[in-house]
């Protein structure tokens, strides 16, 4: 059964940073664009970064750019999401995210392109 389990959420002050992870299970982790996404209260899922093995570009969200890295552990089956300058206006809902497109601009960019969601983790960011 494929899975997709976030974790590292909490409430952290401005300015702060931290580690996202997401573990995925049950499907080939090296055959999916992979991406994290986040949905704060009264506002649309939004893609955030997305990148995949094939080489291609690694996605970022202008919201983010220069404040988040994402990576991944091949062999823990692992994706990370540092961020680091943390502001309120990045309290969402985070969710981890797989799809079968190889774009990783339109996955991001593109809700209805994603196959497999997490159940996310929230992060709150306040004094």
């Amino acid at each position: 059964q494929l899975q997709l389990v976030e974790s590292g959420g909490g409430l952290v002050q401005p300015g702060g940073s931290l580690r996202l992870s997401c573990a995925a299970s049950g499907f080939n982790f090296n055959l999916y664009t992979i991406g994290w996404f986040r949905q704060a209260p009264g506002k649309e899922r939004e893609g955030i970064s997305c990148f995949n093995s094939s080489g291609g570009r690694t996605y970022y969200a202008d919201s983010v750019l220069g404040r988040v890295t994402i990576s991944r552990d091949n062999a823990k089956n692992t994706v990370y999401l540092q961020m680091n300058s943390l502001k309120p206006e990045d309290t969402a809902f985070y969710y981890c995210a797989a799809s079968t497109i190889t774009t990783t601009q339109t996955m991001c960019t593109q809700v209805v392109k994603v196959n497999y969601w997490g159940k996310g983790t929230l992060v709150t960011v306040s004094s």
